[in-house]
């Protein structure tokens, strides 16, 4: 056995170490065991449609039982509806058992605290301390009991209504992706309800299909169907729903960084932006910083990873924050990542502009990228190493301002990863090779 948690959960191939059925239930019991403090505990699962999902649900609530807690199903239903309704129905925490925008051979498990947010790496530790304590035994004797079922829907449903007000006058028209995922169960019903016309791709699940071709990861069916069909804009979710890309009526991507700029300066319009401040990890683009910067809006950087995002926004009191793959974090609503609540924000700052999606988009300059990979034989500070660290400072002092140096090694290969923006695609990517170069002569 190894670690148990990653970055968002516990993932895997269903069926496989650590999602095999005696590690799921023992899983289930040490969570019990953990929040319940001798007292009886009541989790509140979700899931999204892979195939896998119900016979992991089946097993979670074993283990539960067999530690005197309970399970409640809210069955098929986006991740951040779990989030929300935790603690809204007072429940001991919330778990999601999906694998996001994965294919479906894998799924996972992640869990919501008592207030609606992701568990931290601490308790994380000391769930996985219990699980690896050998001086216990899961009894499971209870397969046979059935899981409560209740429709929460609805109450998903009426809190995601509050953000955009109903449509006036002939409907609107909108094409949506669901992914085959977790929001099938609630996205065309939330844009009927605002009176919407709407086209849904990506809304037949089979258990197999969770992202296949379609959804916010593989957004090039729906943006042939927005064009096709004349639609002003389309959006497509992820797996479980806590991500939204857009597609404008010309058929072009619009990521989550165009996505925090026009509505951090529509929230900054309203007041509503607190902190006159959003979170963005390393990985927006330099582009963002500069337009927000032209708005006089302060952009705070964190690690990739949206409990990075949400620590930071916690920290600071903001209430914007999120990623360029379209996981956006509103505070104001909760406190992770919600696709639908950010699609329903950008429809809201579209009415509220009178501009269009793609207007909206051009109001931030995405700069060049360049990507390398350097294999290294040792992970040294590249700050000690004076040819290495000369040959940074210069690339730094030219970009000015206006671009960005990223080194980091990564965590699991022998090799640095060196991440050059700018305006001049030719240049920042010699300006990369000169440090690849100097790395491969002075790192040994």
């Amino acid at each position: 056995m190894g670690q148990l948690f990653g970055t968002d959960g516990v993932r895997g191939k269903a069926g496989q170490y650590p999602l095999d059925p005696p590690t799921i239930q023992r899983l289930g019991a040490a969570l019990a065991r953990a929040l319940g403090g001798g007292k009886p505990t009541r989790f509140l699962s979700g899931r999204d449609t892979r195939e896998s999902g119900p016979w992991i649900e089946r097993a979670l609530a074993e283990g539960i039982r067999s530690a005197g807690g309970e399970l409640v199903s809210a069955g098929v239903i986006p991740t951040p509806a779990v989030a929300f309704l935790t603690p809204r129905m007072g429940y001991t925490a919330g778990v999601v058992i999906s694998a996001s925008h994965n294919p479906f051979e894998d799924n996972g498990i992640k869990v919501f605290s008592g207030s609606g947010a992701k568990f931290t790496e601490t308790l994380e530790d000391q769930i996985e301390a219990i699980v690896f304590d050998t001086s216990w035994q899961t009894s499971v004797d209870t397969a046979s009991l059935p899981i409560e079922q209740i429709d929460y829907r609805g109450e998903y449903l009426a809190h995601l209504l509050r953000i955009l007000p109903a449509a006036s006058g002939p409907a609107r028209r909108i094409a949506i992706d669901c992914g085959n995922g977790a929001t099938t169960s609630v996205a065309p019903r939330v844009f009927r309800e605002l009176g919407f016309e709407v086209t849904c791709i990506g809304c037949e699940p089979d258990g197999r299909n969770i992202n296949l071709q379609c959804g916010s990861t593989a957004p090039d069916l729906l943006a042939r169907t927005v064009v096709a069909g004349g639609f002003p804009l389309g959006v497509a979710f992820d797996g479980d729903g806590d991500r939204a890309i857009f597609v404008d009526a010309g058929g072009t991507i619009v990521d989550g960084d165009a996505v925090m700029l026009m509505c951090g300066k529509q929230m900054k319009a309203e007041g509503r932006l607190k902190g006159n401040a959003i979170v963005a990890t390393v990985m927006s683009n330099i582009g963002l910083e500069i337009a927000l910067r032209d708005t006089g809006i302060d952009m705070v950087r964190c690690a990739v990873g949206d409990k990075y995002v949400m620590e930071e926004m916690v920290s600071r009191d903001l209430a914007l924050g999120g990623e360029q793959s379209g996981h956006i974090i509103f505070s104001d609503h909760l406190f992770t990542g919600d696709g639908l609540a950010t699609a329903l924000n950008v429809l809201r700052t579209v009415a509220a502009t009178g501009r269009t999606l793609a207007d909206l988009a051009s109001d931030i300059t995405t700069y060049p990228q360049v990507l390398l990979n350097v294999r290294v034989a040792r992970k040294a500070d590249l700050r000690t190493v004076p040819a290495v660290a000369a040959v940074m400072e210069s690339v730094e002092r030219r970009l000015a301002g206006d671009g960005r140096l990223l080194v980091r090694y990564s965590g699991t290969e022998p090799l640095l990863r060196i991440m050059l923006e700018g305006k001049n695609e030719t240049e920042i990517r010699q300006w990369a090779q000169d440090i690849a170069q100097a790395v491969r002569e002075h790192v040994r």
